[in-house]
């Protein structure tokens, strides 16, 4: 018993002789990789030439067409088929800022590029989304029925209807993620595309 207490009472400083060791096996460089990776699953609409994840396809192309205006792009939710505004604005305005704070790393990890098109597939998509000065679209799809819904966003079929913001309809919190995106993208630009940088700081604006 005196043995077992004593082997008890030295755990505390073999965890911390053995914390080190742990840490330093991880390759951090692999997870950055990996979940900029992710986002590229993520991708909805039509997707480019240098898709990564070549088992997806294009899907979504007649995202908003029913209220007649352009939704296609943009990031599918999490596992979902649902394109959700407020968490694809706010994983935008973190990653712009995690460029904007660790960009030589990046650049030295060899994922800036990939990083900044992740950025801007989002922001092409709050673009579009942002048709009129006081209405902005939060939301393609519907949440409860995909929720059952167990498909492919290339062979979804569930309903696509396209949720807006406007006077009559006010989402502040949504508004503001979303501006918050476009405006730490702009910084993310300002030097490699000007021009996209100011169109970004106008939609946000």
């Amino acid at each position: 018993m005196g043995k077992l207490m004593r082997l008890i009472s030295m755990a505390p400083l073999f965890l911390l002789l053995c914390l080190p060791f742990a840490f330093g096996g991880h390759d951090y460089n692999q997870a950055l990789s990996k979940s900029i990776l992710f986002f590229e699953a993520q991708r909805s609409g039509y997707l480019p030439h240098n898709q990564r994840i070549t088992w997806r396809a294009n899907s979504g192309l007649n995202d908003g067409k029913a209220s007649g205006v352009d939704l296609v792009g943009g990031y599918y939710d999490a596992g979902d088929n649902v394109k959700f505004g407020l968490p694809m604005a706010f994983t935008i305005t973190m990653m712009s800022w995690s460029i904007i704070e660790y960009r030589k790393q990046m650049a030295a990890n060899g994922e800036l590029g990939h990083a900044m098109e992740a950025v801007k597939w989002g922001t092409d998509y709050f673009i579009k989304a942002h048709p009129q000065p006081y209405v902005l679209y939060g939301e393609v799809g519907d949440g409860n029925s995909d929720h059952y819904c167990w498909q492919r966003p290339e062979d979804m079929t569930t309903d696509r209807r396209a949720y807006k913001i406007d006077p009559s309809n006010p989402g502040s919190d949504l508004a503001g993620e979303t501006a918050a995106a476009m405006a730490a993208a702009s910084i993310v630009f300002r030097r490699s595309n000007p021009a996209y940088s100011r169109e970004l700081l106008r939609h946000a604006y």
